[in-house]
């Protein structure tokens, strides 16, 4: 089933006999938006090697360090955040008909085709697994590298590595009829997932979400915990609050104004919500970086 194609990113790869590519990427912000929402059919491995970040996976959050993994599902919607003030990590981006056969065989049609239909699907976050960081290292090493045979290398990783994740870290394989539930729930969602980030600052009812959806409040509302684990007024919110803390930490207006900015017309239930969702008042989170 096609995904909204607005929020497909293009995946263009500089050798297409070999659609692998790896990113370096940093931010220095705290609360900097790392990506914004999106899809793709390829898989996507984020290895952390420096500081913290927070990385949405179908809008289920995942606090993640230096020495982890995220798992990036074909077709997951995912979002991140840098949460430390100096984050370095790797994008892995593959195209897993890299590992097709020409012709079918058992790795073909026992695995990789399963998990291009995400009838296999893996653990989003891994953590403390040397085999894991060993493959990561291994295949940022041999993409920098490109010596002779990095090619048949880096496939033979990409291999060990999916070996692993399917033996300790695999999820429950769907259904047929489970795959194609979860991803037109996914569809229907994706273009309010990014309505939200693009005017969170504006009123957000869930009668006005609902319509965008085509649903009724109640359905609506349903689907949407079921998929985000969170009610329509949570998700906004932790939004909502994480944009005022990036202000809070990196600008210089005040509070009321970064209330208003951030959606909130009640600077007191701002305060309130602020404090609720990170334990700190957005005063004292201010003053603490201005001693």
């Amino acid at each position: 089933m096609d995904r909204p194609l607005a929020l497909l990113e293009p995946m263009d790869m500089p050798d297409r006999f070999f659609p692998m590519k790896i990113h370096y990427c940093t931010a220095k912000e705290y609360g900097k938006t790392l990506f914004t929402h999106h899809w793709h059919n390829h898989m996507e491995f984020l290895y952390f090697t420096k500081g913290s970040a927070l990385i949405e996976l179908n809008s289920v959050p995942y606090e993640v360090q230096a020495g982890e993994m995220v798992v990036v599902n074909s077709n997951d919607l995912h979002y991140g955040v840098c949460l430390s003030d100096d984050l370095v990590y790797y994008a892995m981006i593959v195209d897993i008909k890299l590992l097709q056969s020409q012709t079918p065989d058992a790795v073909e049609t026992k695995f990789i085709t399963p998990i291009t239909q995400n009838q296999i699907m893996f653990a989003s976050k891994i953590s403390g697994d040397p085999e894991i960081t060993e493959c990561a290292t291994s295949l940022i090493r041999e993409m920098d590298e490109r010596e002779l045979g990095y090619e048949l290398s880096i496939k033979s990783y990409l291999y060990r590595l999916l070996a692993i994740l399917l033996r300790r870290y695999g999820k429950d394989t769907l259904s047929p009829e489970e795959s194609l539930y979860r991803l037109k729930n996914l569809e229907r969602f994706t273009p309010i997932f990014q309505y939200i980030e693009e005017h969170y600052q504006e009123e957000l009812s869930v009668d006005l979400l609902a319509g965008l959806a085509g649903l009724s409040r109640f359905h609506f509302s349903r689907l949407f915990k079921e998929l985000t684990a969170r009610t329509v007024t949570e998700y906004v919110n932790t939004l909502r609050i994480n944009k005022s803390e990036y202000l809070l930490r990196n600008s210089r207006m005040n509070i009321s104004e970064i209330a208003l900015s951030s959606g909130f017309k009640d600077i007191y239930y701002f305060s309130r919500a602020f404090k609720k969702y990170k334990h700190v008042s957005p005063s004292e989170l201010r003053k603490s970086f201005s001693v």
